[in-house]
């Protein structure tokens, strides 16, 4: 799978609940940072989408992805929607190895 297909499916297992999907998109050793906190596990980051994230029913609208394949890193932007309402806008960085996601970086406003 090339890098943008991954980030786009790893948007598709979050939006419809897929955490096995998730979880075998995301490399052993996978970190989060986001201004709120860091997950430092696989586990940890996928436990947490399963049964914390403070609102599961949303989706993820992708406004635009920009990929350097050659050094395995993709910025995605774009919307957290519930229904058709937006609830904030947010950019992350994705580094990829082994066809996999080894490190991901996430803003919001």
């Amino acid at each position: 799978m090339d890098g943008a297909a991954l980030v786009r499916r790893y948007y598709d297992a979050l939006d419809d609940h897929e955490y096995e999907t998730l979880a075998g998109l995301l490399d052993p050793t996978f970190v989060q940072q986001r201004p709120d906190r860091t997950f430092e596990s696989r586990e940890a980051f996928v436990a947490f989408m399963r049964e914390k994230r403070p609102n599961p029913d949303t989706s993820h609208d992708l406004a635009e992805l920009v990929v350097d394949d050659e050094r395995g890193r993709i910025a995605a932007r774009g919307r957290v929607l519930e229904g058709e309402a937006e609830l904030f806008e947010f950019a992350d960085f994705f580094e990829l190895a082994d066809d996999s996601i080894c490190r991901l970086e996430t803003y919001s406003r």
